[in-house]
Parts: C-alpha cells; structure tokens; sequence
C-alpha cells in the first residue's frame, strides 16, 4: 500500500511543478521544485490567480517567497501544513519566534524561535540571518500573509489588538535601527570611480557602463526596473541643442509598471548626452535589435538572450565598487536610487524637479533618500 501512496505524491509534486512552469514567465523562481514540495494546491491556484489579476512582477515575487517561507516555517513549528485562515494563536507564535530579545535568549534557550525549528529552516535555505528578524520583515510577511488570506475569500486575525500589541512590545523590548538599503549613497564622485573600471571594449565592461549611466542619470531607477529593460521602451527623441558645443542625443524610457504604477500609467524619463552614447555602444556591440536590453554574458563572451536578474544588477555594482577601492558592503543598487537625489540636492536642482526624473510620488518618500551625512553637512544644518 505504501508504493501507490508515494506515487500519487510524486504525482501531485510534479503537477504542481507543470503548474508553476505556466507562471514562470511572470514569476520567474529559481526554486521550482522546491516550492512545488513546499507550497500546496491550493497555494498554486492563489499565485495563479493573482497572476492573472496582473498584480506587479515583485509583488508576485515578494508573495511567493513570503509563502514559501510561511509554509516551511509552519511545518516546523507544528509539524503540519499551514492552516487557512491562521487561527490567532499560531500569528502570535509567529510574532514570537521572530521578535525576540537576544540578552533573553542567553539566559533562557527557550525564548525565542526553537532550536529544531531554526535548524529546519536553515537546513531548507530559509533562514540565514542569525538573532530576531527585522520589525519591519516580520511586518510584511504578516502583511503578505494578510493578503493570500483575503484572495483565497477568508478573515484572518490580522487586525486583533492582540497581535497589534504583540508586535508593539516586542519591538520596543528590542529596538533596532534601521539600515539604509545602500550604507552609503552613489553620488558622482562614486560614480566616476565605478566608471574608470569599465573603461576598456570587452563586452562586460561596455556592458556594465551603460547599466550605470543609464541608471543613475534616468533618475537612479530600481534594479528591477534596469534588468527588465527592454528596447520597446526605448524612443529616440530630438536632439538636444546646446549653446557651447554639438547637440545631445536625446532617449525617452516608456517605464510601463514599477514598484509604484501600473501598466496603464505610461510613465516617462529622458536620457540625455553620455548615457545615451554609453547604451548606444553596448547596443551595438552586443547586436542587440529587440528583446532585453540588459543581459548575462557568458564565460567565452557570448550574449545571452534572456534579461539579467535584478539581482546581478546589485552584483554588478559592488563587484565594481571592489575594483575602485571602495568597501563593496557599503553600496548596493539603491545606492545609484539615493546617489541621484543626494546628488541633485548638491548641484541645487529643486526637488520637485528631481522628482519628475525619479518619479517618486511623495515629497517625504524623496526626501527620506537624503543621507544623513550631506544633510549634516548642509546649508539648512547651518542656518546660524
């Protein structure tokens, strides 16, 4: 009896494995099989269906890795499968297994996250960090959990004032400091630096000069965003006449959706000058006529078809950052985000005006980008 059992759930793994594959091209997940051990039928069907109502690529992303993790975690904290919706209990447990105080844990080994379950999650991949996760994690996956309860048609206990009061307590027991995306910001003087190391023809170094030009000066866009490029977004504008030399070339990026719109809103930055000419030579070093305008390349040189990962973006970056001399660790992607409206508020660009490049949709959200450093340092610290 035992043989048709361990067929049928073979079965059902590779079915869900089949289903995943249909959602790749707009999900794309790079632990298929896993997740099709991990998530459940009904897990797929959410995900399937939140793809077709056209939810953002990394609101996608972001959802399936928060289940993912759910799904591991709740399996090795009760040794069953998730329940929908969670019952109260089981949110608060959560809240406590991840907001934790560490002087606590010294003293007593059962406060905080088990010892089994954190070597489960470990030994799976899901779990990395050492000490309490982040208030603002444990936040989101709560949220997230929030939303797979709702699109499935089920009330959860999110809103109980027992765990709003859980998550209040436990973060003023333990405060933390938030941490920048990027430590430190990619202003100009940053990015000349990470320039000179892509100054010879190889195709990588062409390559990687144009995905910082372009990134930055179109309003330091998001990793996602630079990866996702592809050439339909990109019109050729009138050149740009100027007074003291030839005119500029001129580009147009359409953003079509991002982190903050829809596809429906048609979302447009310039590129002006340099940049235009870094993405031009890339272009035509790599043969590029349609498709991805950023891709991998491989070991002996040759392009590859598909887009780079949003996540080679932020390789890319440090692994540039190393070769100048700089600490990789203190810069990521974001940093060319917060570099371009640092570097705007240093040449007296107003914000407002920055803002149409970035297209940020708050003034506090643009703001919040400054580094601390370049306020200390500035004309409103100075006022007497």
């Amino acid at each position: 009896m035992a043989t048709p059992k361990k067929s049928a759930t073979l079965s059902a793994v590779e079915r869900r494995a089949e289903e995943l594959d249909t959602i790749a091209a707009v999900l794309p997940m790079e632990r298929r099989d896993e997740l099709a051990e991990l998530l459940t039928d009904e897990d797929v069907e959410t995900l399937r269906h939140l793809v077709n109502q056209g939810m953002g690529d990394n609101t996608l992303r972001a959802l399936t890795s928060d289940l993912a993790y759910l799904e591991a975690w709740g399996l090795a904290a009760t040794g069953r499968c998730m329940p929908w919706p969670a019952p109260e209990a089981l949110l608060l447990k959560f809240v406590a297994h991840h907001l934790w105080d560490p002087e606590k844990r010294a003293a007593d080994p059962d406060h905080g996250m088990p010892d089994d379950v954190d070597k489960k999650l470990r030994r799976q991949g899901f779990l990395k960090s050492t000490g309490p996760h982040a208030p603002a994690t444990v936040r989101r996956r709560l949220a997230n959990w929030s939303t797979l309860t709702k699109w499935r048609g089920l009330d959860g206990a999110f809103a109980s004032p027992a765990l709003k009061s859980a998550i209040r307590l436990a973060v003023r027991a333990v405060p933390r400091t938030r941490r920048r995306k990027s430590a430190k910001a990619v202003t100009s003087d940053v990015l000349a630096k990470l320039l000179k190391t892509c100054t010879t023809d190889s195709l990588r170094d062409v390559r990687d000069r144009a995905i910082l030009m372009v990134a930055f000066a179109s309003g330091g866009r998001r990793r996602s965003e630079i990866a996702g490029l592809r050439l339909e977004q990109l019109i050729e504008e009138a050149p740009i006449e100027v007074a003291d030399g030839p005119p500029l070339p001129s580009l147009a990026i359409h953003l079509g959706r991002t982190k903050t719109t829809t596809g429906e809103q048609d979302d447009v930055v310039y590129l002006t000058g340099r940049p235009v000419e870094a993405l031009r030579v890339w272009l035509a070093a790599a043969k590029i006529d349609k498709g991805s305008v950023f891709r991998g390349i491989g070991r002996w040189g040759k392009v590859s078809r598909r887009a780079l990962d949003p996540q080679s973006v932020n390789a890319i970056l440090k692994q540039r950052a190393e070769i100048a001399g700089l600490e990789r660790d203190e810069f990521s992607a974001h940093g060319l985000r917060s570099g371009y409206l640092t570097e705007a508020a240093n040449r007296g660009i107003p914000l407002p005006e920055a803002m149409e490049q970035s297209r940020h949709r708050s003034i506090q959200q643009a703001s919040s980008y400054y580094n601390s450093a370049t306020r200390r340092s500035g004309r409103a610290a100075r006022l007497l």
